[in-house]
């Protein structure tokens, strides 16, 4: 589940995505559907100054009420790839064996 970091409450606006950028601040940038933008790189402007300091390992989103929040993020296919690597069998060799030439007579 996720846990409230701070309460912030950005009312959003139709067209843009929200999320939290590098400095901890939350920010927003024009979709690229919906939004009526033009093909090419999209400003991206500051909507509320948080400053929240990110810790490795969880995700940092913007929930419904508009406050900061994160959730423990989920590293699943690192387990199978590992599983997978002991489950392997060995190759054996079989050995083949030579067929005797008929002796002529």
């Amino acid at each position: 589940m996720a846990e409230l970091v701070a309460k912030v409450g950005v009312k959003r606006e139709e067209g843009f995505l929200y999320f939290i950028d590098k400095r901890g601040n939350v920010s927003r940038a024009k979709m690229a559907r919906g939004g009526g933008r033009r093909k090419g790189r999209v400003k991206q402007e500051t909507v509320a100054k948080v400053g929240v300091a990110k810790e490795s390992g969880y995700l940092y989103f913007l929930d419904k009420k508009g406050n900061v929040s994160r959730a423990l993020m989920v590293r699943g296919p690192a387990k199978r790839k590992k599983a997978a690597k002991s489950s392997k069998k060995k190759a054996v060799k079989k050995s083949v064996k030579k067929k005797s030439a008929k002796k002529r007579r």
